[in-house]
């Protein structure tokens, strides 16, 4: 009798020390804010209610996105941030050039902006099988009334649409055509010339936030070489700014003087061209992740020159990516030889007058490649938003697909650690039970 009644002691001890360990679990996992999100339109993949190409965010998102077949509409709920505070109309602005709102709805505390796919600043991106279109909703706060103290932190929400290349967007039916020959020949001989953000292994595309400082941007520029003789693709300059107009202030030289990668000659810098070459129309670098002082919104965007030469053609000083090697203090191309990156250290990379006159794609041999070469060789890409993460503990990293995943903060850390050490606590507990509960069946 004895013996019985030790084992069901022992049993309901186990009982409620398991009971103790799915508390502690659901503590440990519960995630008290959510304050990020991202907004994308895929319109090859979704519709939303009459509207064919369109998507809307998830429902306990405050922000619904509609990709149309020449402009994108946007709807941001008021109560921005779940708190019940609706925040102010006029503080909401779409894209770089901070357009304002198109239309509100009182009744639903809604702000509306509908905008052309090209304008407001938004930014394309071309890959092989879509047109990406990106753009951003600007929270900016008005300051309090009261300006020593601030109730509200700024927001970025990043906006993506995504439209097949390959396809018909359009919900017309499409009507063939008979095409003049010269036209058909243009199209064949047009470049596409693209910039990406890769993942650590450059196997795949990462999305445009969540970064921090001290992380690494990954970016491969590509020419797009369907019916050419092979080409060969430099990144002439790279300029970052808070905006797609690499020009306006402020902005900083990534890459200047030709393909020399300047960004790599400051002290506390790791970033170089990557060597070697996938292929002669891909070229690599990283970039370690910063943001310029005082700015809020904590993103950039950064505008690259690309361009192409014959792939026979060797590299010069003007056709060149020259990486700073800080252990032989010394610059290093990609290929060729170490003389073509000596006007890297000068900062004099131009042509004499006489050759800048001449057409760099006139060495080819072939009218048909000659033929409008100042269009084709070279274009300006730009890459962007890239958000940067202001504060870990208080932002979630975003994921393209709508879903955020908390990055826990300092705070969270402590919690983690204080859990974790409950948690071995009572592992320890279970196996001194789980002894005695045998030990107990064991004498019965």
């Amino acid at each position: 009798m004895l013996g019985e009644l030790a084992v069901g002691r022992m049993r309901g001890g186990c009982v409620v020390l398991g009971l103790l360990c799915c508390l502690v679990a659901g503590v440990g996992s519960y995630t008290p804010w959510d304050l990020s999100w991202t907004a994308r339109g895929d319109p090859s993949a979704w519709s939303w209610g009459t509207e064919a190409h369109s998507r809307a965010v998830a429902g306990s998102h405050p922000v619904a996105v509609q990709c149309q077949e020449a402009q994108l509409v946007v709807t941001v709920h008021r109560d921005l941030f779940g708190t019940g505070r609706l925040i102010n109309a006029a503080d909401l602005t779409l894209g770089p050039a901070a357009c304002k709102h198109s239309s509100l709805n009182a009744a639903h505390n809604t702000v509306t902006f509908a905008a052309g796919l090209h304008e407001c600043g938004s930014v394309v991106q071309v890959t092989p099988d879509a047109l990406i279109y990106r753009t951003l909703i600007n929270y900016d706060p008005s300051p309090a009334s009261n300006p020593v103290i601030i109730r509200t932190n700024p927001a970025v929400i990043p906006i993506e649409c995504h439209y097949p290349r390959r396809e018909n967007v359009s919900s017309n039916a499409i009507r063939p055509t008979w095409s003049p020959f010269n036209s058909a020949l243009s199209a064949e001989e047009r470049l596409v010339f693209s910039l990406r953000l890769m993942s650590d292994d450059w196997s795949t595309e990462r999305p445009f936030t969540g970064f921090q400082l001290g992380d690494i941007l990954n970016i491969q520029a590509e020419v797009s070489t369907e019916s050419h003789v092979p080409l060969r693709l430099f990144v002439d300059s790279c300029v970052a700014a808070l905006s797609p107009d690499g020009d306006s202030s402020p902005h900083y030289a990534i890459i200047d003087f030709n393909g020399c990668l300047v960004d790599g000659r400051v002290d506390d810098t790791s970033s170089a061209f990557i060597t070697p070459r996938p292929r002669e129309d891909v070229l690599r670098f990283r970039i370690d992740v910063f943001r310029f002082a005082g700015d809020t919104r904590n993103l950039i965007y950064i505008t690259c020159h690309l361009k192409v030469t014959p792939a026979d053609q060797g590299p010069d000083p003007q056709n060149k990516a020259c990486s700073f090697n800080k252990a032989r203090n010394t610059w290093v191309p990609v290929e060729g030889s170490r003389d073509v990156c000596s006007c890297c250290e000068t900062g004099n990379c131009e042509l004499p007058a006489l050759s800048r006159r001449l057409n760099p794609m006139e060495r080819w041999h072939g009218r048909r490649f000659r033929r409008d070469a100042g269009k084709e060789v070279a274009a300006d890409v730009v890459i962007g938003p890239v958000l940067l993460l202001a504060d870990p503990g208080a932002v979630g990293q975003l994921q393209e697909d709508g879903e955020a995943v908390t990055v826990p903060s300092v705070e969270t850390g402590l919690v983690c650690v204080a859990v974790a050490v409950a948690l071995a606590a009572v592992g320890v507990a279970v196996g001194i039970a789980r002894k005695g509960c045998t030990r107990t069946s064991a004498a019965a």
